[in-house]
Order: C-alpha cells, then sequence, then structure tokens
C-alpha cells in the first residue's frame, strides 16, 4: 500500500513541478523569435484537450456499462 501512496505522490510533485517550472517561463507570444530557447515542458493546452476527451469518454462508457 506504501508503495502505490508513494507512487501517486511522486506522480502529483512531478506534475506540479513540471507545472511551476513552465508556468515561470515567458510566453512564446511575449518573446517573439527567440520563444524557442524558452519553450515550456509541457503544451498544457494539448493536456487540457485531451484529458478533457477522457473525461467525456469515461462517461460515456459509464453511461453505456451502468445502463445494462
Amino acid at each position: 500500500m506504501r508503495v502505490f501512496v508513494g507512487i501517486i505522490l511522486g506522480m502529483l510533485l512531478l506534475v506540479g513541478a513540471v507545472f511551476i517550472s513552465d508556468s515561470m517561463q515567458t510566453s512564446a507570444v511575449a518573446n517573439g523569435q527567440t520563444a524557442q530557447t524558452n519553450r515550456t515542458l509541457v503544451n498544457w493546452d494539448v493536456v487540457a484537450d485531451d484529458w478533457h476527451a477522457l473525461k467525456t469518454r469515461a462517461h460515456d462508457d459509464w453511461v453505456r456499462i451502468s445502463s445494462k
């Protein structure tokens, strides 16, 4: 049980650290052509879209399974 809690805490810590690191970067719009040197680690717009698609699919599957 401690292993699973450690894995979950490690994942949350990693995502939080990456988010904080990315939020401290200057945006590509503000940097213009020099944005290539200060790119963020994660494209958070894509992550948000994927997360929304995952939640929608899980909800649709839950409705389909629970209606049987």
